[in-house]
């Protein structure tokens, strides 16, 4: 009886394996067909091609964001650099939101977008009127949350998330100039 019981686990933890594998990946589809359109529509373009930029563990290890996912990008209109692309995951207050920040050619935020967000509390900062504040920030700024970034009443977590990782964001890549990767 009890090894009916042992297998009735596996199989179960099993099935939950699978869901959860099968769940991500149509989780990380969306999530690149969300990447796609934001990128189609900040830069007016129809096709662009995206090159991950490699960056080695111990590089990664000395940045505040995390570059070991082939989440930073260039992004090619024909054969022309006219940007980049940070693929990133932030906290809520329960959970975590999705959202990219593109950069122009010079490395200035061109846009920021949150791409999923998962709670029903929060989901001002998905607003572009909120985003639009950290469009033409650059490697010089640093962001501060309820300073040069509004705060939000009722979304001070997630908003202080995304302010925090869009700080990181750009003084991560500060390191990877200096270590002659961009």
């Amino acid at each position: 009886m009890r090894s009916l019981w042992i297998k009735r686990i596996v199989i179960a933890f099993g099935l939950v394996l699978i869901f959860n594998n099968t769940f991500s990946q149509k989780l990380t589809n969306v999530l690149m067909k969300k990447v796609d359109k934001s990128i189609i529509d900040a830069y007016s373009i129809k096709t662009y091609k995206s090159v991950s930029i490699e960056v080695s563990e111990q590089i990664n290890s000395n940045t505040e964001a995390d570059f070991s996912n082939k989440n930073f990008n260039i992004i090619y209109k024909e054969e022309t650099k006219i940007g980049y692309a940070y693929i990133g995951r932030g906290n809520s207050m329960k959970d975590v939101f999705d959202y990219v920040i593109l950069f122009d050619s010079d490395l200035i935020i061109k846009k920021a977008k949150v791409l999923i967000y998962r709670e029903t509390y929060g989901t001002q900062i998905g607003t572009q009127r909120w985003l639009k504040q950290f469009t033409g920030k650059t490697l010089a700024d640093e962001l501060v949350y309820g300073d040069n970034i509004v705060a939000i009443s009722g979304a001070t977590i997630s908003a202080s998330s995304m302010s925090n990782e869009a700080n990181n964001v750009l003084s991560s890549i500060k390191v990877l100039i200096k270590n002659n990767i961009l």
